[in-house]
């Protein structure tokens, strides 16, 4: 296994070992397996076009891009709103 040093803000590496503590791990083990959770931008394209496949195949739910636009839209609308309070 090898070594990487990152630089990041003091109070992003304070608030990190905390999560890390809280967790019983060392930050190094909590951002190995922060690491593993995480999705890369591709991994999330490929599950959400599996997941249309099962919705279309499951009960025929197939939006146009314009109707997926329009539910992202929504989506960051709402989740604004909740950010913002």
């Amino acid at each position: 296994m090898s070594d990487a040093n990152i630089r990041v803000p003091e109070e992003a590496k304070d608030r990190l070992a905390a999560i890390a503590a809280a967790e019983g791990l060392s930050l190094r083990a909590y951002l190995a397996r922060l690491a593993e959770t995480l999705l890369t931008p591709a991994e999330r394209a490929e599950r959400a076009e599996k997941a249309k496949a099962a919705l279309a195949a499951w009960n025929g739910y197939a939006p146009t891009a314009a109707q997926e636009q329009d539910l992202d839209s929504e989506l960051d609308r709402r989740l604004a709103q909740v950010t913002s309070r």
